[in-house]
């Protein structure tokens, strides 16, 4: 079991859930993490969730492999087996065009697909961690780090004013507000 401790504010209602990241802002506690079971719009924004540099990546990628396939056609048809096919020359750049996209679009695929795996940490092996389970079908969750944060009790009120149903700490049973 991992030794680092959090305290989660389970809501209900995303509204509420809002409010709550507000007034956990306003009081100066740092949010772990949120977790929802639907995509809610303008969470980044409060979180402070910088915007994601994968598509850098996927341009890294696409570059590297149009510059595989054209080094490959080029060593192979040049170099290494030079044939005269038509009367055209060798080293004829647009026959070149169709294999470099399609290179282009393979490595940025494959690229993409173990990039968004490690950084998410989804490798083969790694048990997912979540912090409730109905973070996945109908609750919304608040993970702060106890550690980080001192005052529990604070934490707590904060919360419960917020609208929390529910709030847990790892070392506590559930406490239910309702």
């Amino acid at each position: 079991m991992n030794s680092t401790k959090y305290i989660l504010g389970i809501f209900d209602d995303p509204d509420d859930m809002m409010k709550g990241i507000d007034n956990l802002k306003e009081k100066g506690i740092s949010i772990y993490d949120v977790f929802t079971p639907m995509p809610i719009h303008g969470i980044e924004n409060k979180l402070g969730i910088k915007e994601s540099r994968l598509p850098i990546a996927a341009f890294i990628f696409g570059c590297t492999g149009c510059t595989v396939a054209f080094c490959m056609l080029y060593y192979m048809l040049v170099h290494d087996w030079p044939m005269n096919i038509g009367g055209k020359p060798h080293f004829a750049v647009p026959d070149f065009v169709p294999i470099c996209f399609e290179w282009t679009v393979l490595f940025s695929s494959f690229g993409m697909v173990f990039t968004y795996f490690y950084s998410n940490h989804l490798f083969p092996g790694r048990t997912p961690r979540v912090m409730d389970l109905r973070a996945t079908d109908d609750r919304f969750v608040i993970a702060i780090n106890a550690k980080t944060n001192y005052d529990h009790n604070q934490i707590d009120s904060v919360l419960k004013s917020a609208g929390a149903v529910e709030i847990k700490h790892n070392d506590r049973k559930y406490i239910s507000y309702e």
